[in-house]
């Protein structure tokens, strides 16, 4: 190579050093698959899913919602054990874990599906199906079938294909089933599970979602509270002249709405909802309590900052004025009740977990974009520890509804590149 040619190629590089390190993360993608104990791994995780349909069937048919999920994760650890897992056991906060030792020298990766939907326990659960979509896809229904009980079997797929491959990685592995990532869960289990005397973790990846293309990076933040404005109460023509809860509530939602709706219009994306309105004991008494349960959100920690301030402000305001035009009775008093705080941040896109990610996704023919959500992941993200959400395998709708659905067309490609994204992350001993 001339001179010339060699400074061609220096400044290449100096100019595009994502494309390089692209080209490295591909390579050793390739590399991985090809290896004789990944290929059996991924053959038999393969198969494995054409037996997958009487697991979803049963975990989706045990009712888990947050703080009721004890049953499904009893039945879950019993699932889990018998992946071959040597050590399994249920956490203070009913996390269900499993331990798989690797050879040393690579920290400690954990893979995350969630135990919790977010329906009621008494919601029906029971699955229909299979129908056949327009273009001929089966599709099975039933709450929560996607969200995540798919994303609790390929955890025990994942589990069981290491296993029949006869497969040792250099980390350490943590399977965890997670409690209370749904609405008012919080993400406890996952905040437990990082607490400060917890196990050590090292890089985490979620199963959450139904996108097989979109690698997680950027989590989305959320201030949840409860809203509460209490007075004395009284009958609506003989205690007439009470400072009312419910016109103060109306009023400081009508301008936090107003406050808020100018906030937003500015990046980064931010937004913000009351969701429930509650309280009063009849239509002819003034109430003595009045709530709003407020969810805002964002992708930076200083805009929830920012729009928190603007709540608080809105209500303040409401409940002052409403008290100064009263006539009688005592004072309102207004509580701000945190139902939910979920941490914000970024995860570099040169990050190894990241750019492996995104290579798996181009091996198997994905478009690897890079996205945000709120899942399990937000809380290692926030602390600075690599994490990414991953979709289940298959393609599904309707989330969070009494029709969602889940069908296993394409269901091998997102089980391959959760496998082949925790064998790259984890690392193989020779």
């Amino acid at each position: 190579m001339t001179d010339l040619a060699r400074a061609r190629v220096l400044g290449l590089l100096l100019l595009w050093p994502s494309a390089v390190l692209s080209a490295d993360y591909d390579a050793e993608i390739a590399a991985l698959a090809a290896r004789p104990d990944v290929r059996a791994a991924m053959s038999w995780a393969a198969e494995r899913e054409k037996e997958n349909l009487p697991r979803l069937i049963e975990l989706t048919e045990i009712p888990a919602p947050p703080f009721g999920e004890a049953a499904r994760g009893r039945r879950f650890a019993e699932m889990l054990e018998g992946t071959g897992l040597r050590q399994v056991e249920t956490d203070a906060v009913g996390n269900v874990l499993g331990y798989r030792p690797g050879t040393g020298g690579g920290g400690t990766l954990a893979v995350v599906a969630h135990l919790d939907t977010v329906f009621p326990a008494d919601t029906d659960v029971r699955v229909r199906g299979p129908e056949l979509d327009a273009n001929g896809r089966r599709r099975w229904y039933a709450p929560g079938i996607g969200d995540d009980s798919r994303g609790l079997v390929l955890l025990l797929t994942l589990a069981e294909s290491l296993e029949a491959a006869g497969i040792r990685t250099e980390a350490d592995l943590l399977f965890v089933a997670s409690v209370g990532e749904e609405g008012l869960g919080d993400l406890r289990g996952v905040k437990h599970l990082f607490r400060e005397d917890g196990p050590r973790i090292d890089q985490m990846i979620a199963i959450d979602g139904g996108n097989d293309g979109r690698v997680l990076n950027q989590a989305i933040g959320s201030y949840r509270y409860r809203v509460r404005i209490t007075g004395p109460g009284g009958h609506s023509w003989g205690a007439f002249g009470l400072a009312n809860p419910a016109h103060a509530l109306a009023s400081g939602i009508h301008r936090f709405e107003r406050s808020a709706r100018t906030f937003v219009a500015s990046p980064p994306r931010t937004t913000f909802n009351v969701g429930k309105i509650g309280g009063g004991t009849s239509v002819n008494a003034v109430p003595f309590e009045s709530w709003a349960e407020v969810d805002m959100r964002s992708e930076s920690r200083e805009r929830l900052e920012g729009i928190d301030v603007l709540l608080r402000e809105s209500f303040t305001d409401a409940v002052a004025g409403h008290n100064d035009r009263r006539s009688r009775g005592d004072a309102l008093e207004l509580q701000f009740e945190p139902i939910g705080r979920r941490p914000s941040g970024i995860v570099s896109a040169d990050t190894p977990l990241i750019a492996r990610a995104q290579a798996v996704s181009r091996y198997l023919g994905l478009e690897g974009e890079l996205g945000s959500g709120s899942t399990d992941a937000n809380v290692p993200i926030a602390l600075g520890i690599p994490a990414t959400t991953i979709s289940r395998g298959g393609t599904g709708g309707g989330a969070h509804s009494l029709d969602e659905w889940w069908s296993d067309h394409q269901v091998v490609t997102g089980t391959h590149k959760a496998l082949l994204l925790l064998l790259a992350s984890a690392g193989l001993s020779d």
